[in-house]
């Protein structure tokens, strides 16, 4: 049974021969820019943002085009599909596709969530009233001062959410408001222009690109690398002792390597030797990771005996190779065929515990934990009242809470450390527990927590 606000006729209607073009004009509008640029197919981008990312956008494109009015006959693919087909949809089915038809999209902050039923959404572009949502799906996950763009609709006396929704970053936001700022009023304003709903209705396209712009550059963005411009991926190397082989005798002819240095009995940090004349180092591109000494060498790796296995440790496949290599070369038959295993810095942040995974054991009942990091947040914060702050502009709080612009950006920023706290692990995590009203008293800003 189709359900009430089922779209699949409309969108096999999108199929028929006067719609194609139209619709592949709106697609470009949203996505081409993006698309022509890496000279990939919107199927491409699924492997980069996931199935749900994609059809998601492929929604906010289908959810414009509704709203479009072409030239030539006929001009608006809903009212030609409720006059041709109207009929076979249910009376709720066909108040959304009228509602979407004239609907606008728009930047909302959420609150007062209500798991499984409603939350409340401020609309942050246009000067209006906050309303009240009716959503079922989406508020299992959303969070107290969350953005999301998205277009909410009426529908037989309630407002609804349609299914083209993004959620927005500070940095995504940043990045619409700077577009509708240079679109229809100054880039460098501090404030967004009165923008008219027809205006915004034209300007769906800025919320799909500055929703990308800053998803891609965060997933598919520079890689991690050392200071020799390799791609960070932990290597360790494990050598297996021969038989009758003694840690000793590994030890000593470790000692012989010069680039070795032994840290303790069974632990050495292998260095890097002083470059040779009119060698270059290869530069990384992007910001570089490595280790030191205190006196200067950079640190290649790590070796280390465990049992019956020495082991390596390096930071990209390179290191590993030329350390391998070394080994080999010192031990000879000391040692059987070593085994590597390679751990993506994605893995690593992958294997960070789940949330609702069993947590390590502590001797501290955990409400004493509890207080002392709320105690540590309230001496951290009270600091932080008096230090710049990069989304105040590099103002302190206390100072940027002085002018009515500030005062607005104070809100935002206390918003969003709320919103952090509230993306914890769990309910009861000590992060999630902690509250910042205090602070929006203290700064003199309550009036704006709304």
């Amino acid at each position: 049974m189709p359900t009430s606000h089922d779209l699949s006729g409309l969108m096999k209607f999108l199929g028929r021969d006067e719609w194609r073009e139209c619709f592949e004009e709106v697609f470009n509008e949203h996505l081409g820019s993006i698309l022509d640029e890496g000279e990939g197919e919107f199927e491409d981008l699924a492997e980069v943002l996931g199935d749900h990312w994609t059809n998601t956008l492929w929604g906010c494109v289908f959810e414009d085009f509704l709203t479009q009015d072409f030239e030539g006959e006929p001009t608006n693919i809903v009212d030609e599909y409720l006059k041709r087909r109207g009929w076979k949809e249910r009376a709720q089915s066909r108040a959304y596709m009228a509602a979407l038809r004239s609907s606008v999209m728009s930047l909302y902050e959420v609150s007062n969530v209500v798991p499984g039923s409603s939350f409340v959404a401020r609309d942050l572009i246009r000067d209006s009233e906050p309303i009240t949502v009716s959503e079922g799906s989406a508020t299992k996950t959303l969070k107290q001062w969350d953005r999301l763009a998205a277009r909410i609709v009426p529908v037989m006396g309630k407002n609804v959410m349609a299914g083209g929704m993004l959620p927005f970053s500070p940095q995504a936001t940043e990045t619409l408001f700077d577009g509708l700022r240079g679109l229809f009023g100054k880039r460098n304003a501090k404030k967004l222009p009165a923008i008219k709903d027809d205006e915004l209705q034209a300007a769906a396209f800025m919320f799909t690109l500055s929703w990308l712009f800053d998803t891609l550059g965060r997933v598919a963005g520079p890689k991690l690398q050392n200071t020799e411009g390799d791609e960070i991926i932990f290597h360790e190397v494990r050598f297996p002792f021969a038989s009758g082989v003694r840690p000793e005798d590994i030890a000593a002819r470790l000692s012989g390597i010069p680039a070795f240095s032994q840290a303790d009995s069974k632990f050495w940090n292998w260095l890097e030797e002083t470059p040779k004349a009119g060698s270059t180092t290869k530069a990384a591109a992007t910001p570089a990771i490595d280790t030191t000494m205190d006196n200067g060498p950079l640190v290649l790796g790590n070796v280390e005996l465990k049992g019956r296995f020495l082991h390596l440790s390096a930071n990209s496949a390179a290191r590993a190779t030329r350390g391998t290599a070394l080994i080999q070369q010192a031990l000879g038959d000391l040692v059987r065929t070593p085994l590597c295993e390679i751990t993506t810095v994605e893995q690593m942040k992958a294997e960070r515990p789940r949330e609702g995974a069993e947590a390590s054991r502590s001797d501290i009942p955990p409400e004493i934990a509890e207080q002392a990091i709320h105690e540590y947040l309230d001496r951290h914060y009270l600091e932080t009242l008096d230090q710049p702050v990069k989304m105040l502009g590099n103002k302190t709080p206390r100072q940027a809470a002085k002018t009515t612009a500030g005062r607005q950006k104070v809100a935002d920023w206390l918003k969003y450390l709320e919103n952090q706290s509230a993306k914890q692990p769990g309910p009861t995590h000590p992060m999630a527990t902690y509250s910042v009203e205090w602070m929006w008293k203290e700064l003199g800003v309550h009036d704006l927590r709304r």
